[in-house]
């Protein structure tokens, strides 16, 4: 397997989380960008530990591990943003400048 074009892939999936988290306001995709960085990640930790061929499969236990976190952030995340809609009535991340309920 030549590890140039999932290597290729996994820069340019990494690359649109990156921009995705710097220009996005909606908090939403703000954490799918962030999710998209994570399985860049995980496609590079599969990608070497097939290609250097691993007897323990180091790269592949740690994606699941990368896996269980993305979805505990996914749950939290999702908790704080349906908190914050509930409280001000809107996600987006420029205007949540205060963390007291007092000053909306």
């Amino acid at each position: 397997m030549h590890a140039a074009y999932p290597v290729v892939v996994s820069a340019l999936l990494f690359s649109i989380g990156v921009y995705g988290v710097l220009a996005r306001r909606n908090a939403i995709l703000v954490l799918m960008a962030a999710e998209l960085m994570l399985n860049a990640v995980n496609l590079n930790l599969v990608t070497f530990d097939v290609l250097w061929r691993d007897r323990l499969h180091g790269g592949q236990v740690l994606t699941l591990f990368t896996i269980v976190i993305a979805a505990a952030e996914v749950g939290l995340g999702l908790a704080i943003i349906l908190l914050l809609f509930r409280n001000r009535q809107n996600i987006d991340i420029d205007r949540q400048d205060t963390l007291s309920e007092g000053n909306q």
